[in-house]
């Protein structure tokens, strides 16, 4: 088993389908309304512990319907919500309408979430006993930029998907080990639209870059050297959480200590089962799943 701690955001996605979205001071009626746990911090951690990995997530949720079905979701999975804080706040929520083309708009509610502002003892012994600290960008930066330093002090291996992405103060990059961007945070954080130009800008401060391509699959830089990496060709459904499914399947992957090939081969695996279900935590393949793929490709 690997240690993993995941500092990020659980939010309840609110999630609407409409044949054509509304313009200013317009209604339409819509098709279908769901509820779906989500965040993207709860998101890689229930995709780390399907795939196999001991992991702790650290957050907030609210005292309300939402944070529970959350709960009983991370815990269900396997996932030690000790460091789940329940906050006075409401649980965080993403209001997202997705039209018949498939385009979504998405109107996120911090919640909870924004209420994670300092990096508490609790976090910090979390962290400390963890092989990796698996983070994204829905937390307030200055919390996320102080629990990497406080990992890499320690030892830990920061794991960072800079999503949504912001600029990165240096202190930040420095601490993080490994960078998951997509083609879009790449060129965002590297002003450079190839993404194996992005990479290797990002990676020159000494870090791993691993930069996912959608359906092209992904490429890591580590300093001068580049290795591609293809994606399974599947038959896609629903991208939903599918680049944190293979965030979280990646870590579990170097936490147990599997060489980058390996770890790269079995985060596609996975990424490429989620894209074949809908919804986002629904979709997410557990270990045993990841290996018959595997062995059937």
């Amino acid at each position: 088993m690997s240690m993993i701690a995941v500092l990020g955001s659980a939010n309840m996605d609110l999630v609407v389908t409409v044949d054509r979205a509304p313009g200013r001071g317009e209604t339409v009626t819509g098709r279908t309304f769901e509820t779906v746990p989500g965040g993207k911090g709860a998101n890689q951690a229930l995709a780390a512990a399907r795939a196999g990995g001991d992991v702790t997530f650290l957050g907030a949720v609210g005292d309300d319907d939402f944070g529970r079905r959350i709960t009983a979701l991370l815990t269900e999975s396997g996932v030690d919500v000790s460091g789940l804080v329940v906050s006075d706040e409401s649980t965080g929520t993403a209001h997202i309408t997705v039209d018949g083309d498939g385009d979504n708009s998405i109107v996120v509610v911090p919640g909870a979430n924004g209420t994670v502002t300092e990096l508490t003892d609790a976090h910090r012994a979390a962290i400390d006993g963890a092989e990796l600290l698996l983070m994204q960008l829905e937390l307030p930066l200055d919390l996320v930029t102080a629990a990497a330093v406080h990992a890499r002090s320690r030892g830990v291996r920061v794991v960072l998907t800079p999503a949504p992405a912001v600029a990165l103060p240096e202190e930040l990059l420095d601490a993080v080990g490994l960078l998951v961007p997509n083609e879009h945070e790449a060129a965002l954080l590297a002003g450079v639209a190839d993404p194996v130009e992005a990479a290797r800008s990002l990676a020159a401060r000494g870090g791993d870059v691993v930069v996912t391509l959608g359906a092209k699959g992904a490429v890591r830089v580590c300093g001068e050297s580049s290795t591609e990496v293809a994606a399974f060709a599947v038959a896609a459904v629903d991208t939903t959480a599918a680049g944190d499914t293979f965030a979280g399947v990646l870590a579990v992957g170097l936490a147990e200590g599997l060489d980058w090939d390996a770890a790269l081969r079995r985060a596609s695996a996975a990424a490429a089962l989620s894209v074949q279900r809908p919804g986002a935590s629904s979709s997410m393949p557990d270990r045993a799943e990841i290996d018959a793929f595997l062995a059937e490709v």
